[in-house]
């Protein structure tokens, strides 16, 4: 502990600015915090969409502010094809359109829609179509700081 304390002091004494750096880190922490939490939800799974939105829902419960974009591939894009219910038969839509009201990005991986000799007009109205899903994620985790999380 000394010695961290005595390398501080010493960088302080020898380092000009040093001092003004190490002060002005609050005020851009403290900005930091004030930016909404961006969050990329990933689903290739259709057993897993109940789940999903219901995180979604508690994440925007939770913090009203985020950002999130749902990104799905495989099987996960059925429940955003139009007209897609659960196994009890119930629609996905209600959620879905709830949801983009809050500002919730959809969006389904053209890859994924080619394979199954589907186009963009099987989608639902709420969700978008990106060329790849996997290079979508990448992305905004990359460069726009989106977290990951796959329900």
């Amino acid at each position: 502990m000394k010695r961290s304390l005595f390398a501080l002091a010493l960088a302080a004494a020898l380092v000009p600015g040093f001092a003004l750096a190490a002060s002005s880190a609050a005020p851009v922490a403290a900005a930091v915090a004030q930016e909404p939490i961006k969050a990329v939800y990933h689903i290739n799974e259709i057993d897993k969409a109940r789940g999903l939105l219901a995180n979604v829902r508690n994440h925007l419960r939770d913090d009203p502010a985020a950002k999130i974009v749902v990104i799905a591939n495989g099987g996960g894009i059925d429940f955003l094809l139009r007209d897609a219910v659960d196994k009890s038969g119930v629609p996905f839509a209600p959620a879905l359109e709830e949801l983009a009201r809050q500002g919730v990005a959809f969006k389904v991986c053209r890859n994924t829609l080619t394979s199954r000799k589907l186009t963009d007009a099987a989608v639902a109205e709420e969700v978008g179509v990106v060329q790849a899903a996997v290079a979508e994620i990448a992305r905004l985790q990359a460069r726009q700081g989106y977290v990951y999380i796959k329900p």
